[in-house]
């Protein structure tokens, strides 16, 4: 008996060890989160719509974590309150003209604040000033501009589609001109023509040059072309002596 009753405070003094344990690590992981064991001030700003941001919600400075969300309150239909307790560490950082957005942790992740960096050029904050906020695109609206942007795609589709069957049908001009055998040939008897009439013309321009009555205008021709590429390269050869 005296044994059983021995075993029993063992186990019950273990089980109030742990659970003053786990109490404890439960209290540093919320202090932790809430700042409490680090020296904080408070800066506010307002939203139209805070899209599902909570209290305790993080707050990221350069991607860090500052800090986290103490309040959020409704002000009247169109302002939602929102305060913030942030490191004091990095309150140097955070200029006047900085402003507050509301990002994700990850694309459906938790919603959270991001204070942007702001000019170097302004003042720091105060604590408890008020900073501007950037409101947030909604979720649904861009889901919207991707269902508007994938059924402008389908139906663009469907019109490229629909013009290629009508010119594998042979219809229109493109279509009679791809499946059209004859205009084809037409085609090919112009391209045929057009070049017999070229070596035609180089021909007639050959022989003119042979020609007794013009041989001296051709001749005329090769040696201005012959100056003129002398000069070019004497140019070239002498820039300082060139006007």
């Amino acid at each position: 008996m005296e044994a059983n009753q021995k075993n029993f405070k063992i186990r019950l003094g273990l089980f109030i060890v742990i659970g003053i344990g786990l109490f404890v690590l439960a209290i540093f992981i919320i202090g932790k989160q809430k700042n409490m064991f680090n020296p904080v001030f408070k800066l506010s700003t307002n939203f139209k719509n805070v899209s599902g941001l909570q209290v305790g919600s993080a707050i990221r400075f350069s991607g860090i974590n500052v800090g986290t969300v103490d309040f959020v309150d409704i002000v009247n239909d169109s302002t939602v309150k929102v305060d913030m307790l942030i490191k004091e560490s990095v309150q140097k950082f955070i200029h006047s003209d900085s402003k507050v957005s509301i990002g994700s942790d990850g694309f459906i992740g938790d919603k959270l604040l991001v204070i942007s960096q702001g000019s170097s050029k302004t003042k720091t904050v105060n604590p408890n000033q008020y900073i501007l906020s950037s409101e947030p695109i909604e979720t649904d609206a861009i889901f919207k501009s991707l269902k508007t942007t994938a059924d402008n795609a389908a139906l663009a589709s469907g019109q490229i589609t629909s013009i290629l069957d009508k010119v594998n049908d042979g219809k229109g001009t493109l279509g009679r001109l791809l499946n059209d055998k004859s205009i084809a040939n037409n085609i090919d008897k112009t391209i045929n023509n057009l070049q017999k009439s070229s070596k035609g013309l180089d021909e007639n321009m050959e022989a003119a040059k042979h020609n007794f009555l013009l041989r001296g205008y051709f001749k005329k021709k090769e040696k201005d072309a012959a100056k003129k590429k002398k000069e070019l390269e004497d140019a070239k050869a002498n820039p300082k002596n060139k006007k």
